[in-house]
């Protein structure tokens, strides 16, 4: 996730799109995920509830920063995910835990533009987000 648009540009952009936009959209942000290797996919890293496998690997960056490592087997989910990291991708953990990160996605009205079966696994992500910022603060 390098040279990555900001949450709020992918806000911007989103609130003018029709569905099927939003859609590729988020597929197109699944894309600019890092590449997460297949040894990293474990049952270990697999987030519970989710409809589509999800996997997400936390890395801790020399200054103590932390990097997530994610992937899906469904475009969509993994545009989600990519989503998700926006709010939080890189930074300290006592700055994670200072963000609502389902505050932060609050206004993509993701339970609305998608399926139930699409979102349900959201909040897994972020409680396990959350737990390994939690855990290294």
């Amino acid at each position: 996730m390098t040279n990555l648009p900001t949450l709020n540009d992918v806000r911007e952009e989103y609130d003018f799109l029709d569905s099927d936009d939003r859609y590729r959209l988020l597929i197109d942000l699944g894309q600019t995920l890092d590449d997460m290797p297949e040894a990293l996919k474990t049952d270990a890293t697999l987030v519970r509830g989710c409809s589509a496998s999800v996997w997400v690997y936390p890395t801790q960056l020399d200054d103590s920063r932390l990097h997530f490592l994610a992937d899906s087997n469904a475009a969509i989910t993994k545009g989600i995910i990519a989503l998700v990291l926006l709010a939080v991708q890189d930074r300290a953990p006592a700055d994670i835990l200072a963000t609502d990160i389902s505050d932060e996605l609050k206004t993509f009205d993701l339970k609305n533009q998608l399926s139930s079966n699409r979102t349900q696994g959201i909040p897994n992500m972020i409680a396990l987000i959350r737990e390994t910022a939690e855990r290294l603060a």
